[in-house]
């Protein structure tokens, strides 16, 4: 291993220019990591601030006995604000998180060219910014990469290493090391719109978005049906607010103008309103929800208590749905099984389906219900139906108390295509899938994003496997046929997985 390889070394001088939130995480990894720090702010009197916030917050750390005094003192000796540019000319490493504008990044690193060594490396905790574009100005652009930390960033393990076009492969390779020193996780990634986590994380909030906007259901049913059945820590609704609603859309909007307005990454009309009156989050004290002291947070709808079905049948394979029948013997209800279809059908006829990109009111049966994708039916705590507009009010509540017997809670929704877990899942295997084809990020480093960085349930590409791309494609294909827009065309490289799929068969 050579010493480009192992990264920095312990000892070696990390100047963070920019003292915000994100400057000073970045600062506090370092000293965690042995690191002499040195905070550089244009502002005068802020990096020396920004020191004093470090140092509360090592003292937060040595009360709950995560950090010895020692600790925190011997950190404390190696971290000094500065004043000039010019104090930061030992430094093996610049890390860049001052705002998201492209012309300010790269006067900055225009200046720190004339300031550090040739050997030192140069980084932009930029996350929308290409990184390309910072370092298309500079002497040595080779040495400058994108180094994405997450906030907050002494707590979140996810490191995105970022190649711009002219980034040299040695560089990476040194970035990638010392964050993994840090005790980060790094993972890899090419210049492209969102890297990975802000491109593949799209459709997590622009679907539940969509499905507000077709007034499937309202926030707080939809983020629950989000966490209950498909696993997910936070719905969007409740997420987007803790990120704030103006700094959630900028990225979306950001993403989507640099894809030249993909129609995959279309904003949301209503989180454009939401942002334009003001209604950031949490932190304006209303969002989606409203967050004042004394509002109570609104109940998901749950439908009333039903009677279960005396039997169910059973047709054919009912692919990502098959643990149902497991569960549904388990609560003491009979199941026959028929060879053909690929659904359940009550003494009533009612036909149950696993959500498929269709709508129940496609279902050529008159008594029709769809339920929605689970995570794992048998962990689930939620599961949401909906209704054909023809099926009876008897069906329904049929169908729901077969789930309600399985102890499931059950949400009614709209009857939308692809309800709600469903559509999101498949929009983000297949985000995931096109991401790979694209050679933004390897398969294994993708999947480790996003259960690292925004905390998924199941990385996207092992979730896609485990369903199947078959059944990833074809709904996106009924999709795209009830929202022929661009939005939901399966990507070329789903569609080549599902042909290669079906040939194992």
């Amino acid at each position: 291993m050579t010493a480009i390889d192992r990264g920095i070394d312990r000892g070696g001088l990390v100047a963070v220019v920019g003292t915000g939130t994100m400057g000073q995480g970045i600062a506090q990894v370092a000293l965690a990591a042995g690191h002499p720090v040195r905070l550089y702010d244009a502002a005068p009197g802020r990096a020396s601030r920004a020191a004093d916030a470090i140092a509360d917050r090592l003292a937060r750390l040595v009360a709950k006995e995560r950090l010895t005094a020692a600790e925190r003192d011997a950190a404390l000796g190696r971290l000094a604000p500065v004043a000039d540019l010019a104090d930061l000319a030992g430094a093996d490493l610049v890390v860049e998180a001052i705002l998201e504008e492209l012309d300010a990044k790269q006067q900055l690193f225009t200046a720190l060219e004339s300031v550090v060594s040739d050997g030192c490396l140069l980084a932009t905790n930029t996350s929308s910014l290409s990184v390309t574009a910072v370092a298309g100005v500079l002497r040595r652009p080779g040495r400058l990469l994108g180094l994405h930390f997450f906030n907050p960033a002494p707590l979140m393990p996810l490191v995105e290493v970022v190649r711009g076009a002219a980034t040299e492969e040695s560089a990476a390779d040194r970035a990638h090391a010392t964050a993994a020193a840090w005790g980060k996780t790094p993972v890899r990634c090419a210049d492209t719109p969102g890297f990975i986590v802000n491109r593949i994380a799209r459709p997590f909030y622009a679907e539940a978005f969509r499905a507000y906007e077709e007034r499937a259901a309202d926030p707080a049913t939809l983020d629950a049906v989000l966490r209950e059945s498909g696993g997910f820590r936070m719905g969007p609704f409740e997420l987007t607010d803790l990120i704030g609603q103006d700094v959630n859309e900028a990225v979306t909007r950001s993403v989507w103008e640099a894809l030249f307005h993909d129609p995959k990454f279309t904003p949301s009309l209503a989180q454009r309103q939401l942002v334009a009156s003001g209604r950031h989050g949490r932190k304006t004290g209303h969002g989606w929800y409203d967050h004042s002291e004394d509002a109570g947070r609104p109940a998901p709808h749950t439908a009333e208590p039903c009677e279960p079905p005396g039997k169910v049948a059973v047709h054919g394979d009912l692919g990502p749905a098959q643990g149902l029948v497991g569960l549904i013997e388990e609560a003491g209800i009979p199941v026959t099984r028929e060879p053909v279809g690929a659904h359940l059908t009550l003494p009533d006829g009612t036909r149950l389906s696993l959500a498929d990109g269709t709508t129940a009111t496609d279902d050529p049966f008159a008594a029709s219900v769809r339920f929605d994708l689970a995570l794992d039916y048998r962990t689930a705590t939620r599961v949401a139906l909906a209704a054909s507009v023809a099926a009876p009010e008897e069906s329904l509540r049929s169908a729901i108390g077969l789930f309600q017997a399985l102890g499931k809670e059950v949400s009614v929704v709209q009857d939308v295509p692809g309800m709600v877990v469903a559509r999101t899942v498949a929009m983000l295997v297949d985000f995931a899938e096109d991401a790979v084809a694209r050679g933004v990020a390897s398969p294994e480093d993708i999947d480790t994003a996003m259960l690292t960085g925004v905390n998924y349930p199941r990385g996207p590409l092992a979730w896609g496997r485990a369903l199947g791309a078959r059944w990833v494609r074809d709904t996106l294909r009924n999709l795209h046929h009830a929202c022929p827009t661009g939005r939901y065309a399966p990507s070329q490289a789903l569609i080549r997985r599902a042909a290669a799929d079906e040939k194992l068969l």
